[in-house]
């Protein structure tokens, strides 16, 4: 299993949901077979997301596409507020 970690600053929590909900990439056909949400329970304008995938491949072409087609907009992703801090990691039991 192979998570794509993403957490970043966001202007308001409902506008970002409403933007993910919209599901731009179509996480599920992109290979993402679970996800979470999280926000730190003292900064109300940060969150924190895991996407899990059975192929790290499945998780770098995410990565990019979001990176490329995403992130970039303010259309696709209204309440972003800075560059997000990503990684991939491997489970490791």
């Amino acid at each position: 299993m192979f998570t794509l970690q993403i957490e970043h600053s966001i202007k308001d929590f409902e506008m970002w949901k409403a933007a993910f909900d919209r599901d731009p990439l179509n996480r599920a056909a992109s290979g993402v077979v679970s996800h979470r949400i999280g926000r730190p329970v003292d900064d109300a304008h940060y969150v924190v997301v895991e996407l899990d995938f059975a192929r790290l491949e499945q998780a770098q072409q995410l990565l990019a596409n979001l990176k490329a087609t995403v992130w970039n907009s303010p259309l696709a992703a209204p309440a972003l507020a800075g560059a997000p801090q990503t990684r991939i990691v491997e489970s490791a039991g």
